[in-house]
Parts: C-alpha cells; structure tokens; sequence
C-alpha cells in the first residue's frame, strides 16, 4: 500500500459525495417544476455508487481465498438514474396551464416526485459521508508528519 492510497481512496469519496449532494440540490430545486424540456414533470433523481476493486499485489498461501482478492480503491458513480418508480405528486388545479384536461384525472397538475423532507436526509447523509473523508484525509496527512519527525 502507497503512502497516498488512504488519501486517494478518500478523495473518490469526496468526489461521489460531491456530486450526490449536487444531484440532490437539483432535486430540491425542481420540487415544483411541472414542465420539463423532454416533456412532463421533474423527475426525482438519486446516484448509484459502485465501489472500485483493485486485484491484489499479492497472493498469500494463509488466506482464504475470498479474502484475498484484493484491496478497495474507492468508489465511483456508475449512474445518476431518474426515479420512474415513485408515483408522481397530483393536486387539483383546473386553473394550471399544465392542468390534464381529460380523463379521470381531469383538472388535476402532476407534480415531481420529490420529498423534501427525504431529500433534506439525503443531503444531511451525504454531509456527513463527505466530512468523514475529509477526516480521513486530514488523519492521514497527521500520521504522515509524524512519521516525518520521527525520522528526523
């Protein structure tokens, strides 16, 4: 292990952790937006993580062999995925340039899919994961410049 892997493995995180609370912004933004340029409301978004497995410099004959397979060298973000799952918000305002105007659903507006409440944990969550890299980051440069004066 390199002298700044715990330093590079930290700052995957801050950049993952980053563009979550990025895409979470987003999402907090646009909790009333009924129009959208494809066409439609917003639709919520959440980012899918994906750790980054390196293989192993090494192979030990004492190890299992599921414990050897290498060390983790961050995680990256696979995909911002819109959330088609949630059903969509619907208030009734036959006076709203997007109100349906047939159907069952008749003079009601579909809003966003989004929960602010949700999103304001998401966002507290994704905080507090970016600070404790941060803590990493900061650990690792103490340890380091103590084992400078120590070799000094």
């Amino acid at each position: 292990m390199g002298l700044f892997t715990s330093i590079n493995i930290a700052s995957t995180g801050l950049t993952a952790q980053r563009l979550r609370q990025d895409v979470i912004s987003n999402n907090i933004a646009n909790v009333n937006s009924t129009r959208t340029p494809e066409g439609g409301p917003f639709k919520r978004s959440s980012v899918i993580f994906e750790s980054i497995v390196t293989k192993p410099y090494w192979r030990s004959p004492y190890l299992p062999r599921a414990l050897d397979n290498g060390g983790g060298a961050g995680v990256q973000v696979t995909e911002i995925r819109p959330d088609s799952d949630t059903e969509l918000r619907l208030k009734y305002d036959p006076t709203h340039p997007d109100a349906i105007a047939e159907g069952p659903k008749e003079g009601y507006v579909e809003y966003p899919n989004v929960d602010v409440v949700s999103e304001m944990t998401d966002l507290i969550e994704a905080e507090r994961a970016y600070q404790a890299n941060i803590e990493i980051i900061n650990g690792a440069k103490n340890m380091f410049s103590m084992a400078m004066e120590i070799g000094q």
